[in-house]
């Protein structure tokens, strides 16, 4: 793709954080290994403020779950954007997904939820955003956010 990472994202309609959250707690936000980058879980954060919280099934929707997904996925392509200084031409696409939803005990849509961020790696990178992937639920995330999503991107 020649394209850089915030040009696709504009034509998306998506900005870019202008700096990519960083860690809450003990850990790396971003680990390149061999010519995989490993993005740790990222959480619907906006200008430093946390958005989608609550469980999906009582608190938010199947679609509000699908856009906290959307907006966790915003902030690690913000992560991938740091990680290779702006040059996007150094990604060959997404290799794998992991995904938690903080849901009710009774709700079973987890896989739709993270759709949210897979169809955005997939608008994105296209065939090369197709990945692999998890979609769990959980009693709880950090903070309260609904989801939470990590992911691997293969650099060339």
């Amino acid at each position: 793709m020649n394209r850089s990472l915030k040009e696709r994202l504009r034509e998306l309609d998506i900005d870019l954080p202008q700096s990519a959250p960083k860690p809450g707690a003990n850990f790396l936000p971003v680990k390149q290994v061999g010519n995989l980058l490993y993005v740790s879980g990222q959480v619907p954060v906006l200008d430093g403020v946390d958005q989608y919280v609550g469980k999906v099934g009582r608190d938010l929707s199947l679609e509000e779950g699908q856009r906290a997904a959307r907006l966790c996925a915003v902030n690690m392509l913000a992560q991938v954007d740091r990680a290779v200084d702006g040059d996007f031409s150094r990604v060959a696409g997404c290799v794998r997904l992991g995904g938690f939803v903080n849901a009710t005990e009774d709700f079973t849509q987890h896989p739709q939820v993270i759709n949210g961020a897979s169809d955005l790696m997939i608008a994105v990178f296209g065939d090369a955003g197709r990945h692999t992937r998890a979609a769990v639920g959980c009693i709880s995330l950090p903070r309260n956010v609904a989801v939470e999503v990590d992911g691997i991107f293969e650099l060339k």
